[in-house]
């Protein structure tokens, strides 16, 4: 019997009053301000409260606002702002499963109810812990095609050690199998009578999905039904492992899954598959509807009245029934599996050998990926409801993530789930949901009993006041401060008659112009009179008959409406100049004063025109004038060219021109010492002479536009070159030379000879002559000894 949980039953406040500053008051204030009611009010945005005070709005201010300014203005007790609010129903610790009565506890909390408004997140710490010893479900699913006999042969032998290394990984193991072939109907196998009953030689009748054993701790049961189990044959390559896979996910009863377990369907094929739309071949239409069809023999009995089913259908199944997808598949058809893995939560996906051998090693190291892994899912509705995960996982950087990898038994987790509502459902009864946050692949999850907080209290029927004498006549209900008026009602107190009268045509009293919103968007439309919007800034204004004029959308200057008091002011939406200034903004000064230039007394140096109090400087292709007054031009030719002649005639008594030419110069230079422009309308010339001397003059123009000349005294001319030295020194450097060449080779000459030298003198020092017999020359005479005289 399980042990009963004490219910905690507390709320913990999450969003405490703030005090606000004035930063506030800059925190998205339209965004409130258009809203007309207390529900509308406080979901636009996080920090929009409400007012319910009566005659509040009297004065024109707003009942929906920012927070930090309502505290200033209306009494507390009438503020309208919910905060989140959080109790926890179910809070068990982590632990183990100490009986077989009692379940392991892997995910804290267990079950909290929420109560919070859209576009406010709440975070929530999740904790999870993967239990000693939990109950592992292994059913083995495999595909027994005539292709895959010598695997069944090499299971069967191995069933004993993959029950042994699975129980050394918990003492809670449950072992069962399962077999496929395909659907009996032609194209997928052959209908001929014969080979109905046998396919292919020594093999069973073909079959969709036959449940061989149940999940049990009988592993010798599991060597017997394996052995037992005859393979079949059927004509097409792809097999009906999706049936199957259907079948054994959702017979919850008869695979015998237990609830607080995790669930392992290993699949082993070695051929590909049939989906969802295949059965039109066999004739087939009805669609999978993902019930369970199996007799009291384990035979599938629908396979050939409904079609394949969908990966998505697959899918949603695996996720409902928390069962984790083991694909065992040989090489040739690894990758199709992988991608097929990709696209079901919870699976992975292995290579297996040809005869199997080594579906141990297999099975051992993806339950390893699996239980080595958490990965936090939800089945919340993205389009409402954001949950964004973050976690440091064993110790690492804090990052968006709900998965954490490399855990062992024992190893604890902390999830932060940041749950965010982004709109308010348009269905009332969506405003209650319940939530799963849950790990892929167990049957254990977070509960969340989620309120979503999309009108206020004083909108509750039972606060209401129905033909509320606050109401004139009676003609509205009174909640949250203001009159919700009846048809044929309008205005603040519902004290308009709209009997009779389109209130389309009441609203078009207050449209101006070609506009489509009463009011311009920036006021109320009372009775066909308008009633313009107060700001947030006492000091900004919305006047006019239809609200169509204020006092702060002119154009500005260096942030200034209008450039500021002293220069303008803005009316109706329109700078009105004081009588010195004009421009759009009240920028410009009305006189030319700032840009009559010092030297001249002329306006802009009568290269440019004034505007707006400063010079706007001419320019063509060959003249741009710039500087304050426009009197400077970098790129103008100037009168350099033409003064020069004159300069080297007047100066220096050179140059082309002739002496009656030279009486013709219009101007009297003044000798200087050093020619240096030193005013700001002075231009210095440069120039060289037929000598290839240079010389400098400046010259400016005076108010008559004639040049005035400064010429520097002294010319720079270059000394002239000495040829006959450079010719001897190049002479004297070429003999150098050579004779440096020519000592330099006779010493090595002589370090060469006296080195070879002493080599020889070191080797005749060393010469040993032979002073033995020589071997060409033989003696006269022989000597031979008697062997028998030899000892006398």
């Amino acid at each position: 019997m399980k042990t009963l949980q004490t219910k905690t039953s507390f709320w913990i406040i999450c969003m405490p009053i703030i005090v606000y500053s004035q930063v506030s008051d800059h925190l998205k204030p339209s965004q409130c301000v258009s809203k007309k009611s207390c529900g509308e009010c406080i979901t636009v945005y996080p920090e929009c409260g409400w007012c319910a005070a009566k005659d509040f709005d009297r004065d024109g201010s707003q009942r929906c606002d920012i927070i930090g300014n309502l505290i200033r203005k209306c009494p507390h007790k009438d503020i309208v702002h919910p905060n989140s609010k959080m109790e926890k129903l179910e809070d068990r610790h982590l632990s183990d499963a100490r009986t077989s009565e009692e379940d392991a506890v892997q995910i804290k909390p267990q079950k909290i109810k929420l109560k919070f408004k859209p576009k406010s997140p709440f975070s929530l710490n999740v904790e999870f812990r993967q239990a000693v010893d939990y109950p592992v479900d292994l059913y083995y699913l495999m595909d027994l095609s005539k292709s895959m006999e010598d695997d069944k042969d090499k299971l069967a032998a191995l069933g004993n050690l993959l029950a042994t290394t699975m129980g050394n990984i918990t003492n809670n193991f449950h072992l069962g199998f399962g077999s496929f072939v395909d659907k009996v109907v032609m194209p997928y196998v052959s209908t001929i009578p014969e080979k109905l009953i046998e396919p292919c030689t020594n093999c069973a009748p073909p079959y969709g999905f036959k449940n061989h054993m149940p999940l049990s701790i009988n592993t010798k049961e599991f060597e017997k039904q394996v052995k037992a189990a005859s393979v079949s044959g059927n004509l097409d390559a792809p097999e009906g492992g999706f049936d199957a896979i259907m079948q054994a996910v959702v017979c919850h009863d008869h695979i015998a899954w237990r609830n607080k377990s995790r669930k392992i369907l290993l699949f082993s094929s070695d051929s590909g598959f049939h989906h969802a739309g295949d059965g039109k071949l066999g004739g087939i239409i009805k669609p999978n509807d993902g019930l369970c069809y199996l007799d009291k023999y384990g035979n599938y009995n629908m396979s050939i009245h409904q079609d394949y089913p969908s990966l998505s259908h697959i899918n949603m199944e695996v996720k409902r029934n928390k069962v984790n997808i083991i694909f065992a598949i040989t090489s040739d058809q690894f990758l199709i599996y992988k991608r097929l893995s990709d696209q079901l939560e919870g699976s992975t996906v292995g290579r297996l050998e040809n005869d199997s051998s080594n579906i141990v090693e297999l099975v051992k190291d993806q339950y390893s990926k699996i239980t080595s892994t958490v990965k936090l899912q939800d089945n919340a509705k993205s389009e409402i409801i954001d949950i964004k995960y973050y976690s440091s996982c064993l110790g690492g950087q804090r990052r968006n993530t709900n998965e954490c990898k490399g855990l062992k038994v024992g190893n604890s987790v902390n999830f932060e789930a940041s749950i965010e509502v982004k709109k308010c459902p348009k269905n009332k009864a969506e405003w209650n949901q319940t939530i799963q946050i849950y790990p892929v692949g167990l049957n254990e999850a977070l509960l969340i009993d989620l309120e979503i907080i999309c009108e206020c209290p004083c909108e509750k029927p039972w606060n209401e006041e129905i033909n509320s004498d606050k109401c004139t006549h009676g003609n509205g209900t009174y909640e949250c401060g203001i009159c919700k008026c009846y048809d044929g009602r309008s205005g603040r107190k519902c004290e308009c008659d709209s009997k009779g009268a389109d209130l389309t045509t009441i609203e078009a009293k207050c449209i101006f112009g070609n506009d489509t919103k009463p009011c311009s968007g920036r006021g109320t439309c009372h009775c066909g009179i308008c009633e313009c919007f107060s700001r947030q800034n006492s000091q900004e204004k919305v006047t006019g008959q239809f609200c169509e004029c204020d006092n702060f959308s002119c154009d500005r200057h260096e942030g200034h409406i209008c450039s500021g008091s002293d220069h303008g002011s803005c009316e109706c939406g329109e700078c009105k100049c004081l009588s010195d200034w004009t421009g759009q903004a009240c920028e410009c000064r009305k006189s030319n004063e700032t840009c009559i230039a010092p030297h001249s007394n002329k306006i802009c140096s009568g290269h440019g025109e004034c505007k707006c109090g400063t010079c706007q400087c001419f320019e063509s292709e060959n003249q741009r004038y710039n500087g304050r007054f426009c009197e400077d031009c970098p790129t103008c030719p100037g009168l350099c060219e033409g003064l020069k002649d004159c300069v080297q005639c007047l100066m220096f008594e050179s140059g082309t021109l002739t002496i009656e030419e030279c009486k013709n110069c219009s101007f009297i230079p003044v000798e200087i010492n050093e020619a240096e422009v030193t005013e700001s309308d002075q231009r210095l010339c440069v120039f060289r002479d037929d000598n290839n001397c240079k010389y400098k003059f400046i010259y400016k123009l005076d108010e008559n536009d004639i040049p005035l000349v400064w010429v520097q005294r002294t010319k720079d001319c270059p000394e002239p070159i000495n040829i006959l030295a450079i010719v001897l020194g190049v002479i004297g450097g070429i003999v150098l030379i050579g004779l440096a060449f020519l000592l330099t080779w006779k010493l090595l000459t002589i370090l060469h000879d006296r080195r070879e030298f002493a080599k020889f003198e070191n080797e005749r020092k060393m010469a040993k002559w032979d002073t033995g017999e020589n071997p060409i020359y033989k003696q006269a005479t022989t000597t031979f000894k008697n062997p028998t005289y030899g000892g006398m």
